[in-house]
């Protein structure tokens, strides 16, 4: 069997409302195994995925693979086509997919009440049993729990085709990925090992950079001096030369040659005048050719929000909520201070999401100091939002985009897009209540679609606001930098109970 390859030569790819190409002049070979896709949110991980599996076409290169694409996208709106049949196929591949991910006979039946781990689950096994020679996975371990994950990544390691992982999840990447191609407008270099080697590898890129780029800001610096020095050398020779022409009052052969000497000396200094003007734009070209990365601003202080002067925002009798045709959640006497900060964690399909929609209407907080961000947000949603947030007048909309900015993305390509990725309009969403004052921020996997520098953001932004928070969220490491109470979800017989730990 001919092994599996992916090459991408020259791709450069234009979305129809942006000014500049998202991708340009890419090309990379991918061979067999996996390669993570790492960068920023809204950089064109996505798109990259998408080109490379035939669903977006390039505007100029070429793109060849040895088979069949299969991509996974970050959504897990609609179920994927073959779930059914892979449930109902009883050949060794397809019952060993289903094992290690724990699907389920009635899943295609229930799929809206599943949770968006467990559609993660099947949305793979889907693509996995489908064994196609190039499998782009865009945030797999997106919704899903610690074990969930290790099943996962059991069934990522015997794919044997060429595999593309874009991931926010740095070990997950590191343990499965030989090479990671890293995308930084207008750069794109691939790199040799995981996330963690090549992040390694660009630090030292730039620290070679910077030293290049003092060495030429120093020689730019040194040449100005020296144009300076050299023009002001030139206008005193003209000077001179001008006043011995005016004090001429005879024809003498020592004045023409006097004259003749000046004219040439100022020749001489015009043309060196010319040639250090060369030398300067050239100085100029290696300075703004050095690799040297703008650094942005980053994180955000929360100053316009702040407590709720209320004694609390929540009080919950004990009682429970159906999370399923046969369970039921059931919850302690539960509340929620003007300063709470609350971890909810649980293993997938618990009952999260569903009791975060119970206790919103009890909620002691006016609606325009409630941010809530859900786990996903559907593409016309988003659609929505990004108008919403063209049409704020330019005071409002630069308030909200240097927040998004500070979050880690950067405002243009947001504004230009219309439709950005799931990362970017949850940054979009949090900025939105962040210019309300909250009093109560409610988020649903706050670190789903993220990038690693923009998760960096948003802890140091939700570890310093003044306001309340619920996190839902399996990042352990995530939920212990911002958060002081833990709300747990265990199994049980009936379904699942709350324990506050």
């Amino acid at each position: 069997m001919p092994q599996s390859f992916l090459q991408l030569q020259g791709v450069s790819f234009r979305y129809e409302r942006a000014t500049e190409p998202i991708l340009a002049d890419v090309s990379a070979f991918f061979p067999p195994g996996w390669t993570g896709v790492v960068g920023a949110n809204g950089v064109g991980k996505s798109t990259l995925l998408q080109l490379c599996c035939g669903l977006l076409s390039p505007q100029s290169g070429l793109i060849r693979s040895s088979g069949d694409c299969c991509y996974c996208p970050q959504r897990t709106d609609h179920c994927p086509t073959d779930l059914a049949a892979l449930l109902a196929d009883y050949n060794r591949e397809a019952i060993l997919i289903c094992s290690q991910l724990r699907l389920e006979d009635d899943w295609p039946d229930r799929w809206p009440s599943l949770s968006h781990g467990e559609r993660k689950r099947a949305q793979i096994a889907v693509a996995l049993w489908q064994d196609p020679a190039v499998l782009a996975l865009d945030e797999p371990s997106n919704h899903i729990d610690s074990d969930a994950r290790e099943m996962l990544m059991t069934a990522l390691r015997a794919f044997r085709g060429v595999g593309l992982l874009v991931s926010h999840d740095r070990d997950m990447v590191d343990t499965l990925c030989s090479q990671c191609l890293f995308i930084d407008p207008p750069n794109v270099a691939m790199r040799p090992g995981g996330v963690t080697q090549g992040l390694q590898q660009s630090g030292i890129e730039q620290q070679d950079a910077r030293r290049n780029d003092d060495h030429a800001k120093h020689e730019l610096q040194r040449l100005k001096r020296e144009q300076q020095r050299r023009r002001e050398l030139s206008e005193q020779s003209a000077k001179k030369g001008s006043r011995s022409s005016v004090a001429a009052k005879d024809h003498d052969a020592k004045d023409k040659i006097a004259r003749a000497k000046v004219s040439d000396k100022d020749s001489a200094q015009n043309k060196g005048l010319r040639q250090m003007s060369g030398r300067l734009r050239q100085a100029e070209e290696r300075r703004q050719s050095s690799g040297v990365k703008k650094v942005y601003e980053m994180g955000i202080w929360l100053e316009n929000g702040g407590c709720s002067q209320r004694a609390a925002l929540l009080r919950l009798e004990p009682g429970h909520i159906d999370i399923a045709s046969d369970r039921i959640l059931a919850f302690p006497e539960l509340s929620i201070a003007p300063q709470d900060r609350i971890a909810l964690t649980g293993p997938n399909g618990s009952g999260k999401s569903s009791f975060i929609r119970h206790v919103l209407p009890l909620l002691k907080v006016e609606p325009e100091h409630l941010v809530v961000v859900p786990q996903e947000i559907s593409a016309e949603a988003c659609r929505d939002i990004i108008r919403e947030v063209a049409a704020l007048p330019k005071e409002p909309l630069g308030q909200l985009m240097t927040i998004v900015s500070r979050l880690g993305s950067r405002p243009q390509r947001l504004l230009e897009s219309s439709e950005p990725s799931p990362g970017e309009i949850r940054k979009i969403l949090l900025a939105l209540g962040i210019c309300k004052t909250p009093h109560l921020i409610i988020m649903d996997e706050p670190t789903n679609h993220m990038d690693i520098p923009s998760i960096q953001c948003l802890e140091e932004a939700l570890a310093e606001c003044p306001c309340a928070l619920l996190l839902v969220s399996h990042d352990r490491r995530f939920l212990d930098a911002v958060t002081t109470r833990h709300w747990h979800i265990a199994r049980t017989p009936q379904g699942g109970a709350i324990t506050p730990q």
